[in-house]
């Protein structure tokens, strides 16, 4: 089985955003054993969006469209699927009211362009946003499903797991897939697929592995095709194998992220951290007050991107600023120790780096980021080299903190 992911949308052709809806759909069509034939993005041009049906609509039996439902003169895909389905629109009484009583609890005035977001095509099954205005609408035409979603990401994503996929699997008869995955960091997809070299040379036909890497993390998925309890045994025997394979770097099976990882790591053992960030402006405390529930175990951080903060707060001496500067183990290391008198928490994280484009020296490039983790008994500092892209570097030093922290609770970082 195939499907088409049409998105559609000015802001993507001239890169205003990022298309991410693609991707995120893309993966769950790969749980669904659904085969993502084609993904065309087109401009709010209804010529651009029917040329771009009749192409899915060839090779396709299922048609995702996000975007262009917005109650502006741009958002033209409504419009374009009424012409194209030879249908009309009509006013939805209860899609109405509830925008209508949102608006009002807001406080703000309802207008009349908002009622054409209450107007649904006459032939499609709606499909409730509870998200937001713009309704999805589901079209079942020839043997082939049309399925018109927002482009806003939480939107869709709500509407796919909740209603679109129930229906998928309600229409039609999707192969059984057995995907199991697990999570690993401290080393990059090449060091990580010469580790699985011998692994994957005596992998069965039929069980497939694929490399997703992100910044400082690579998720691994072992994936087959079937749904028998043989077949579950053997995937997950061969999931132990390469475990055993990549040791350490194997930090969850799933794949749930390093900090709630390590959340759970601090919760069982009824222990605290606490973060201090230069380069990384607050992105670690970030990531772990993304986790619910963080405030058991994370105490706070210090944002310490300053001189004057670093001495001030955390007591890093001013010699040490002068003489090796603050990308260096010395400075890391003072940070921790003064993080650990200020919070009091079981452990720390310091880090100070060069995330770019500028700042960098010949001996410290943009990319170098100095790493301390520790406790008051212990402190372990190490120097690590990554991206010019600071954004990227801003992510990927993030990352390389919470593994080294997650290796010393370990016992297993020198």
């Amino acid at each position: 089985m195939k499907a088409t992911v049409i998105t559609i949308g000015d802001e993507i052709l001239i890169g205003q955003i990022v298309d991410t809806n693609s991707t995120w759909i893309g993966q769950k069509f790969s749980e669904l054993g659904v085969k993502l034939h084609e993904i065309i993005s087109v401009g709010d041009d209804a010529v651009q969006i029917v040329e771009a049906l009749n192409r899915a609509k060839a090779s396709s039996q299922i048609v995702l469209l996000t975007g262009g439902l917005g109650p502006t003169k741009d958002d033209i895909t409504k419009k374009t699927l009424v012409d194209y389905f030879h249908t009309e629109l009509v006013l939805n009484e209860e899609v109405w009211a509830r925008m209508k009583q949102i608006f009002e609890k807001r406080g703000l005035q309802v207008l009349e362009m908002n009622r054409s977001q209450a107007m649904i095509p006459k032939n499609c099954t709606m499909l409730p946003n509870t998200r937001g205005t713009a309704q999805g609408m589901w079209f079942d035409v020839d043997d082939t499903v049309f399925v018109s979603m927002p482009g806003v990401p939480h939107e869709m994503k709500h509407l796919m797991e909740t209603q679109v996929i129930p229906k998928l699997k309600e229409r039609f008869l999707f192969p059984q897939i057995i995907h199991t995955t697990i999570m690993t960091a401290g080393a990059g997809e090449s060091v990580i697929a010469n580790l699985l070299n011998d692994f994957e040379e005596q992998l069965p036909a039929n069980i497939k592995l694929a490399y997703l890497p992100n910044l400082g993390t690579v998720k691994l998925r072992l994936t087959s095709r079937g749904d028998t309890n043989e077949l579950k045994n053997e995937v997950a025997a061969q999931q132990e194998k390469m475990k055993a394979a990549l040791g350490d770097l194997v930090y969850t099976d799933g794949e749930e992220k390093l900090e709630s990882v390590i959340g759970k790591m601090l919760l069982t053992k009824s222990e605290t951290v606490s973060c201090a960030e230069s380069c990384t402006g607050g992105n670690i405390a970030h990531l772990f007050t993304s986790v619910p529930g963080s405030s058991k175990y994370f105490e706070g951080g210090v944002v310490s991107y300053s001189y004057d903060v670093k001495e001030k707060t955390l007591g890093v001496k001013h010699e040490t600023l002068n003489s090796v500067g603050a990308v260096s183990a010395e400075c890391v290391t003072e940070m921790l120790e003064g993080l650990l008198k200020l919070t009091g928490t079981t452990y720390g994280i310091a880090v100070s780096g060069i995330a770019g484009p500028d700042g960098g020296t010949a001996d410290k490039p943009v990319g170098t980021v100095w790493i301390a983790v520790g406790s008051k008994e212990k402190t372990v500092a190490k120097k690590l080299q990554f991206f010019p892209s600071r954004m990227e570097n801003i992510q990927v030093f993030s990352n390389a903190a919470l593994n080294m922290l997650r290796l010393f609770i370990l016992g297993k970082l020198n």
